[in-house]
């Protein structure tokens, strides 16, 4: 049989979700979408329209953005209107804000349709963010749920803020991942849950490879129980 797997990974910001499914998807040659890009892309357009404060206008900028994602030379780009917004969407003042834009019902609605659609696009697929295994694929073959200490995730983001040339405060980054937990954990939609049914992995202590390599063997397994052959390398 051909390979047509849904591999979805949940888990908290920083705790290794788009490294690692970036990573699986290229070891199985699956379609990799980064559902985490999308709110963020709808999140630096409201702060560049200046709308942050009007969910009608959000929800209808929403609607009417065509996002696509490409994953180019192992790093997804993200292009809104066949605008490249790669670099523009990850900034501090986007993180400050993107869980706030993800709590509106409408707007996670349109970007969960718009999900399912990439998603069935695919072979396989590797698809990555806080309510794939819960609301989008709630059926996805193999769920993993990632997740990591408070003081690793911070230093993971500290470290990624500067290797892209921004210097920033751990306090600060410390206090963004305490309120997107919260405001993640706690909205009404979709909130950030692990699915009964999901792997945990804690990759406080583990390294990428490993962690990598723990939920390529859960899809092998899940694979050979339904005589899907899959090939990684």
């Amino acid at each position: 049989m051909s390979k047509n797997l849904i591999v979805a990974i949940d888990g908290p910001a920083g705790s290794g979700k788009s490294t690692s499914a970036k990573l699986v998807a290229s070891r199985l040659d699956y379609l990799y979408i980064d559902t985490g890009a999308m709110y963020r892309a709808i999140t630096f357009l409201a702060i560049k329209n200046k709308i942050l404060d009007d969910e009608k206008i959000i929800i209808s900028l929403a609607e009417k953005s065509e996002i696509k994602l490409e994953f180019i030379d192992g790093e997804t780009k993200v292009f809104v209107n066949d605008e490249d917004l790669t670099r523009s969407i990850r900034t501090v003042e986007v993180n400050r804000y993107v869980s706030d834009v993800s709590k509106i019902e409408e707007v996670r609605k349109i970007m969960v349709d718009k999900q399912r659609e990439m998603g069935s696009k695919g072979d396989g697929v590797v698809m990555e963010g806080r309510d794939i295994t819960t609301v989008v694929f709630p059926n996805a073959d193999v769920k993993i749920f990632l997740t990591a200490s408070l003081d690793e995730r911070t230093s993971r983001r500290v470290k990624e803020f500067a290797e892209n040339g921004t210097e920033v405060k751990l306090y600060d980054i410390k206090n963004n991942l305490v309120e997107r937990d919260r405001i993640d954990s706690n909205r009404e939609v979709s909130p950030l849950t692990q699915a009964p049914d999901a792997i945990v992995v804690d990759t406080t202590k583990y390294t990428i490879d490993e962690q990598v390599n723990i939920i390529l063997e859960a899809v092998r397994k899940i694979a050979d129980e339904k005589g899907i052959k899959i090939n990684y390398n």
